[in-house]
């Protein structure tokens, strides 16, 4: 069985530093940072899909965590398709736009290449220091099953080699009948990392819980069960905390992916007050036993 990491997609959330997981000692980013890589081998930045990081920011992540640690970065948002605030792009690219936000068709070919650039070279320390586990590519649940779509995650693939991408859909055209099998092999035939992802069902952007790995590396992304999925409230979305018997189901099931891959990446996204670090911690305990 490959290795598993087991952590969480925040370390700074507002409604986590006031949970009182982190001692009181624990009172700088410093600190938090180093508590928090006491905890766990793993940790998931979903703030660069808001806005790209500095390069100064990835040299302080890789200098305050210890050797084996491993940072998964999810990708800026224009990257993925998202719409972007203008505000997000670095002064220097944003265009001449009366609008709030903008698509990468809204942007010229030298400008949308530079982002692409800058994203991935503020990225280097974490590379150069063996911290830099996987690039999250998460698509909008408008990118469906399609030959272009596909042709996307190749050329998503080039652009960040050496660093390696990983994909998670939100339109369940990934996985309706046959399609299942077709994105799988699809995946396989081209060493594209899959995402596996546990969240709520019944809505546009959900896909079932596939378990499969479809390259070296098998990644599992936890949302919980929300009953508020479509709020437009972050927490309310994700304000879920799984039981100790979901997390007992799943052990076993992760054991048995992980022995098809040669790292396993599990991180719980239900990121509101300590929920994801406690069930983390769960999970950790239910593989070790």
């Amino acid at each position: 069985m490959g290795g598993i990491k087991v952590g969480t997609a925040s370390w700074t959330d507002r409604t986590l530093l006031e949970s009182g997981w982190y001692p009181p000692a624990a009172d700088t980013p410093e600190r938090r940072l180093a508590h928090y890589a006491s905890r766990f081998p793993l940790v998931e930045v979903d703030a660069t899909y808001y806005a790209p990081p500095a390069e100064r920011t990835a040299q302080l992540w890789a200098s305050r965590t210890p050797a084996g640690f491993t940072f998964n970065v999810k990708a800026f948002s224009l990257l993925t398709g998202h719409p972007t605030r203008v505000s997000a792009l670095y002064r220097d690219l944003r265009p001449e736009t009366e609008k709030r936000n903008v698509y990468p068709g809204d942007l010229d070919a030298q400008t949308y290449e530079e982002v692409w650039t800058r994203f991935l070279t503020a990225l280097e320390p974490l590379a150069h220091a063996g911290k830099l586990g996987a690039l999250l590519f998460q698509f909008p649940p408008w990118f469906t099953i399609r030959r272009d779509n596909k042709q996307y995650l190749l050329e998503v693939r080039e652009r960040c080699a050496p660093m390696r991408a990983v994909f998670e859909f939100r339109h369940a055209s990934w996985f309706d009948g046959d399609n299942e099998a077709e994105t799988l092999d699809f995946l396989r035939r081209h060493r594209l990392p899959y995402v596996c992802v546990d969240m709520p069902q019944g809505y546009r952007s959900s896909v079932p819980p596939v378990l499969a790995a479809t390259a070296e590396l098998a990644v599992v992304r936890f949302h919980g069960h929300s009953t508020k999925w479509n709020s437009r409230d972050i927490y309310q979305r994700f304000g879920y905390r799984y039981s100790e018997r979901e997390l007992a189901d799943w052990a076993p099931k992760l054991r048995e992916l992980a022995g098809r891959a040669e790292q396993t990446h599990v991180l719980l996204n239900n990121c509101y007050r300590d929920y994801a670090q406690r069930n983390a911690e769960q999970l950790t305990d239910l593989l070790a036993g």
